[in-house]
């Protein structure tokens, strides 16, 4: 998938998408592409359309689900959506669990008619031990600007934010700004977001806002996470 105007996408050898063959190799594919991650942006401040992408795994662990929803920016209506299902493309290392789901997530990007302004990834971007997350990833692959929002944090420290919606506190990893610490509802468990590629982190913080009007999590993670739960499901049962 490659958006109109685009640079041109590292290819899938180079990227790892096709499945690195080792630990090793997949730690420098992610030190190869980390130099390629903008990470200014600024990003669209108003994009028309926004997805979400998410992964369900079977209970074994063999099988996994990819989701891809594309949202209206305005009204948060799905307009578009795909699925891929297949088997995990790496074993699980923590650091590198975006080679177990990017086969399978950028086979559900290829299948989509829309291309959307933004990508919204259940993960990290920066916010990452090699600065290297799922976002990141997805964005340098795509070209698209992209944005890491996860439920809890891989690498950092922080202070909690004020209990209301909007407030944040920095992610910090040493010296170094990884992330937000978003709170997204008032009193609610906030979010961590980090920049993937193409986005500024200003921008990246009030996207995460603009499609969470009413729970805490945004309405792509919500929509892409019932898909491939569903798609699972189907898949399991024919299995």
């Amino acid at each position: 998938m490659k958006p109109s105007g685009s640079s041109p996408a590292p290819d899938a050898a180079a990227t790892g998408t096709t499945g690195p063959g080792s630990v090793a190799e997949a730690v420098a594919v992610q030190e190869e592409l980390r130099p390629l991650v903008d990470l200014v942006g600024p990003g669209p401040s108003a994009p028309a359309t926004v997805a979400g992408l998410d992964v369900a795994y079977a209970e074994g662990g063999d099988l996994l689900a990819a989701a891809v929803t594309v949202l209206d920016a305005r009204t948060l209506a799905v307009v578009d959506s795909a699925v891929g299902v297949g088997r995990p493309a790496f074993d699980y290392v923590p650091g590198l669990f975006a080679f177990r789901e990017l086969p399978a997530l950028l086979a559900a990007l290829d299948r989509l008619t829309t291309i959307p302004d933004l990508l919204v990834c259940d993960g990290h971007g920066l916010a990452h031990p090699r600065r290297f997350g799922l976002a990141c990833h997805l964005g340098v692959v795509t070209g698209l600007p992209a944005i890491g929002v996860a439920k809890t944090p891989l690498v950092g420290v922080w202070d909690p934010p004020s209990a209301e919606r909007g407030s944040w506190s920095s992610l910090r990893d040493g010296d170094e700004v990884v992330g937000r610490v978003l709170r997204t509802r008032d009193g609610v468990k906030p979010v961590f977001v980090s920049v993937g590629h193409r986005v500024s982190l200003e921008n990246a913080t009030a996207q995460v806002l603009a499609l969470t009007p009413r729970y805490r999590l945004p309405e792509t993670t919500r929509t892409a996470d019932r898909l491939c739960r569903d798609a699972l499901a189907e898949a399991e049962q024919a299995r």
